[in-house]
């Protein structure tokens, strides 16, 4: 296991194939000078995918990447299988986290004229999966992007209850959604994003 913040992430995921844990951080918060950890992050992807859909960055320092907006872009569009492992640290109820991503997902849509009622009834849905739940610590919220059909499967488990899951088919939702987390000047975790580029870096070097 990996340890993220003292959260055990698992180093590989299976999917359709092995992916591997390429970037690990935090969601946090400064209150009174102290650090308040909220979740934990993992993203995983495939090396090979990587290397073919982003070679136009060959070269380039982890520093380079972190910074450009345009990398992540091409790494959120790109048509290749990712997951992202969200595990919870410091305890929320999902209705606010589920606000979190519907404000993210809606400005960002928005911002590109996209925000359709098609979308809105898609980000209702998603909202509506997380409203119910309770985020106890070491929940885990797992986003499987799909490689081809522009969908993403959610899944939430916690302690004592099964896990539910749902499917997000609305194409532009899912995109906002992978560049909520996965965004260099706008992601929601400048950890993971630092992380991820250098091992991308390493990757395609």
């Amino acid at each position: 296991m990996v340890m993220v913040h003292e959260v055990p992430f698992p180093p590989q995921i299976i999917t359709s194939k092995p992916l591997s844990l390429l970037g690990q951080g935090i969601t946090d918060i400064e209150i009174h000078f102290l650090q308040v950890k909220f979740t934990a992050i993992g993203v995983y992807l495939d090396h090979s995918d990587v290397k073919t859909n982003l070679e136009n960055w060959k070269g380039k320092t982890g520093k380079d990447l972190a910074g450009d907006d345009d990398f992540f872009d091409a790494l959120a569009s790109a048509e290749v299988e990712k997951v992202i492992r969200v595990v919870v640290i410091k305890e929320i109820k999902g209705s606010q986290y589920g606000v979190q991503l519907e404000n993210a997902v809606r400005d960002r849509l928005a911002a590109e004229d996209k925000y359709e009622e098609e979308e809105e009834t898609e980000l209702e849905k998603v909202v509506g999966f997380f409203q119910s739940k309770y985020f106890k610590t070491h929940s885990i919220i797992t986003y499987q992007f799909s490689a081809k059909d522009g969908t993403c499967e959610i899944a939430f488990e916690t302690e004592g209850k099964e896990e539910e899951k749902l499917k997000v088919e609305n194409a532009n939702v899912v995109g906002m959604m992978q560049k909520w987390y996965l965004s260099a000047s706008r992601g929601v975790s400048p950890s993971t994003i630092v992380s991820l580029a250098d091992s991308l870096s390493a990757v395609l070097t």
